[in-house]
């Protein structure tokens, strides 16, 4: 096995494809990112048009509800209207080694360079470390000429955060594609970090949708995004009422 192996469906022809954008939604903190993606691909009816398996991912297979067994890959879909095309970079996992951040994110932007990507937005989490009631979503871009842009979305630059930078596809794919004359922006946003935030997920789609220029349907993500902070609450009053028994018991 190679160390990273790309595979294009037979269905798909690089003819179809003309400037498009991509949009990066790997798994990472808070899945905000992943979230967001998927949730887009959904809504858009993007489809399928190419699979990547890489040694640098998890070792390990996903099980299908059917009980059938995969090898972990990453997924690129397309989506393309008569005023939109669209690449979405989704999957599993990220590398599981610096070395393989780094050549992965080289070949997504070997496959964006083939395809003629004129700009990256990546997505992803900034972890807080505590509940956050209404996440912000903090900007990062590789060609100052896209601050005022991104800003004007919704898009917060506050010095010095993310402390300690951007990690991952997040940042590397930004990072290296300002070399390749391809522009990129970073959407990271706010949440705990503890569980999976559809809250934030939603604050960032909204950003997002206004930079690409599609407004996406959010009913769903809202929905998740109550339905979390319901589970967040139970979890809370749970850990309440244990402490309060340990009181009563003490005393």
């Amino acid at each position: 096995m190679e160390d990273i192996t790309i595979h294009f469906l037979d269905d798909f022809s690089q003819d179809e494809v003309e400037s498009p954008i991509l949009i990066e939604g790997l798994p990472g903190i808070g899945h905000v990112g992943k979230l967001v993606a998927e949730h887009i691909i959904h809504e858009l009816n993007a489809k399928k048009i190419a699979q990547i398996h890489s040694v640098f991912f998890p070792p390990q297979v996903i099980i299908g509800d059917d009980g059938v067994i995969r090898l972990a890959n990453n997924e690129i879909f397309f989506y393309k209207s008569d005023t939109h095309q669209i690449l979405f970079l989704v999957g599993d996992f990220q590398s599981t080694s610096n070395e393989g951040h780094y050549l992965l994110a080289d070949q997504y932007l070997k496959i964006a360079g083939e395809l003629g990507v004129r700009r990256i937005y990546t997505l992803g989490g900034f972890g807080v470390g505590h509940l956050v009631e209404e996440p912000r979503v903090l900007g990062a871009v590789n060609l100052i000429g896209l601050k005022s842009e991104a800003e004007e979305a919704g898009a917060i630059f506050d010095n010095g955060e993310p402390v300690g930078g951007i990690i991952g596809a997040a940042g590397l794919l930004p990072g290296l594609s300002a070399n390749r004359n391809i522009e990129g922006i970073c959407l990271m946003g706010e949440t705990s970090g503890y569980l999976v935030d559809p809250k934030s997920a939603t604050n960032l789609l909204k950003v997002l949708s206004t930079l690409i220029g599609i407004q996406i349907d959010e009913t769903t993500l809202v929905e998740r995004g109550v339905e979390m902070e319901r589970m967040v609450q139970k979890l809370i009053e749970a850990e309440r009422g244990s402490q309060d028994d340990e009181l009563r018991y003490i005393v």
